[in-house]
């Protein structure tokens, strides 16, 4: 059976995308899987950045509290859409792959939170290897960030190794695959107290002045 997902593409579509997105608007010209797992993508590489703002001295407060409410709907849509490459996984599974057995094993962690991660390490990777480009630092800055690389390229090549064995067993049917819902609820005005409670507060406020 062919690879229903190339892991060499995935890595290739994230490194390509967050070097054209530092010069050009972000753009998903893929379809399929790689279009959600370039959308999920995307909201890492804006979470990246706003939080590079959040962390400067310099930043006012009003900007800090649009950067925190940025990075608060970045993650929240981070976390969305790796559920959705879970969700196509199963689909995928459904129509290429060899159905498990009920007993078979979980991973702990699933295929869509891996491909994240990879996500995560492309941008790093990008990152340290701009540090490099620099002209203007020392021997000794260079060498540190040249340490960070080699580990960094390690750590990917280990992640999409793993990946590649927990979907291989996951086609062949020797693992289930389970799309997680993590239920974020800080963004959730039905769940978060303070949310709910500042709207009970206000309704209240304006029953009250209506009465008037």
């Amino acid at each position: 059976m062919s690879r229903p997902i190339n892991l060499d593409e995935v890595l290739q579509l994230q490194a390509t995308t967050v070097a054209r997105w530092h010069n050009e608007d972000i753009d998903n010209p893929y379809t399929g899987l790689q279009n959600v797992i370039c959308t999920q993508h995307s909201f890492n590489f804006q979470l990246w950045h706003e939080e590079d703002i959040a962390r400067s001295p310099d930043v006012s407060d009003a900007e800090i509290a649009r950067v925190k409410r940025s990075i608060d709907r970045f993650n929240q849509q981070r976390n969305d859409w790796i559920e959705k490459v879970d969700d196509e996984i199963i689909e995928l599974v459904a129509s290429q792959g060899t159905p498990a057995h009920n007993d078979a094993p979980l991973n702990t962690e699933t295929p869509g939170s891996t491909i994240d991660r990879l996500s995560i390490m492309s941008l790093r990777i990008y990152h340290l290897q701009e540090q490099l480009d620099r002209d203007d630092v020392t021997q000794e800055h260079f060498d540190s960030v040249n340490r960070k690389l080699a580990v960094c390229k390690l750590q990917q090549a280990d992640l999409k190794q793993s990946l590649e064995a927990l979907l291989s067993d996951i086609f062949s049917g020797k693992k289930r695959h389970r799309t997680y819902r993590q239920f974020k609820m800080y963004n959730d005005p039905a769940l978060n107290p303070y949310l709910y409670n500042d709207q009970r507060a206000k309704a209240s406020a304006k029953a009250s002045a209506n009465s008037v």
